[in-house]
């Protein structure tokens, strides 16, 4: 081999008794995995030429070929290259010196040939839909080969500091939107915790904090990764079309089924922004569901009624409005046209609330009598 080919990017110079062998090798390999053409191309020219020209690897892998015995033996049942029994012969006249140029033989089936064109392998398929494909002859074995270390320590780099990318087997499509879309995590996918982790990283909150980073074990990431495997806990989460989080929702499994909505955050865990109330809408009216409404929801403006789920100005039923303003009676400033009674509650809790409502009558002149009155509901 040259000294340096490698690490410039070209083949060295090397005569290599099976050349022929190993270039059969690689081509049927490449047939066997149903590699595309462009790869089969690539292996046939590159990887052939790089293993004959640059492997280093320790004997029995390769092997200097000093002796027609040596070669006979390494061959067989093929016959030694007429080219190569002729240097052999010369080397033998010599004393048995090594000739200027040796001949070396490749085990064509070693486990580090193999072990090297999986790492090829797996670089050249991964430049679908890149700026290189199309163009891998452009690239050298050598080139592969450094990028491929360059991307994995990177991705090495991340992993160590907690950062992790979308892995698309880890969800499942929940609701499609015009805007974006709602995916669930899958609890069978081995992927689960690197998404959650994902999610985190993305959201800023404790879905997917692990205490072991490289592990995704421990901490409140355990908590949360735990319940979803075992079925107790269904997680979702709003994506746009390039996988990036807005939303994360959070549900308990209810022995018969239905989910209690736990969480609603967006992000830092703040509730989400009201320009997604809409597809958060959609999605918890796509699922069965308890009546309870977590505080999240409350703070988005959305509540769950007996009729689903909705905007709070949109809760026009009595019964509805009651058990809404009982939990959040400031809500009554955002309910369309609350009834007397509701309003009745909400001026035995906190008058102020009614300030600038159009009132019924009788709350009304209870109120501006003083507010006494109005610390009691009518008879």
């Amino acid at each position: 081999m040259a000294p340096g080919a490698a690490t410039r990017g070209t083949y060295g110079a090397r005569d290599v008794v099976n050349a022929p062998a190993i270039q059969s090798a690689i081509g049927r390999r490449s047939q066997e995995r149903g590699d595309p053409e462009e790869v089969r191309a690539w292996l046939a020219n590159h990887f052939y030429r790089h293993l004959v020209g640059n492997l280093q690897a320790p004997a029995p892998v390769l092997q200097a070929v000093t002796q027609r015995e040596q070669a006979q033996a390494l061959l067989r049942p093929a016959p030694v290259p007429p080219w190569a029994l002729a240097r052999l012969g010369d080397a033998s006249a010599r004393h048995a010196q090594l000739p200027d140029i040796p001949l070396w033989w490749i085990d064509p089936e070693a486990d580090a040939v193999l072990a090297l064109e999986a790492r090829l392998v797996e670089f050249l398929l991964s430049r679908e839909g890149t700026g290189l494909q199309g163009k891998l002859q452009r690239v050298t074995a050598p080139q592969a080969l450094a990028l491929w270390a360059e991307e994995h320590a990177a991705y090495e780099a991340k992993a160590a500091a907690g950062w992790r990318e979308h892995q698309s087997e880890a969800v499942v499509l929940a609701w499609q939107g015009e805007q974006g879309h709602f995916i669930e995590f899958r609890p069978d996918s081995e992927h689960l915790r690197a998404e959650m982790a994902y999610e985190s990283q993305m959201m800023r909150h404790c879905l997917g904090q692990f205490a072991s980073r490289r592990s995704l074990a421990g901490g409140y990431g355990e908590h949360y990764a735990k319940a979803c495997e075992e079925g107790r806990m269904r997680l979702f989460s709003y994506r746009t079309a390039s996988h990036v989080p807005h939303i994360t929702i959070s549900a308990h499994v209810r022995e018969d089924g239905r989910l209690a909505i736990d969480q609603i955050k967006g992000k830092q865990n703040r509730p989400p922004i009201e320009r997604y109330q809409g597809e958060v809408l959609a999605l918890l009216n796509q699922l069965t569901t308890c009546e309870d409404a977590p505080p999240d929801a409350l703070q988005m403006g959305i509540v769950r009624t007996a009729q689903g789920w909705c905007a709070v100005r949109d809760v026009v039923h009595e019964q509805d409005q009651l058990r809404l303003v009982q939990a959040r009676p400031a809500l009554v400033r955002e309910l369309p046209a609350p009834s007397p009674l509701v309003q009745w509650l909400v001026a035995a809790r906190d008058p102020a609330l009614l300030q600038g409502l159009p009132l019924a009558a009788s709350v009304a002149a209870a109120l501006d009598a003083g507010g006494t009155q109005a610390t009691e509901l009518p008879p």
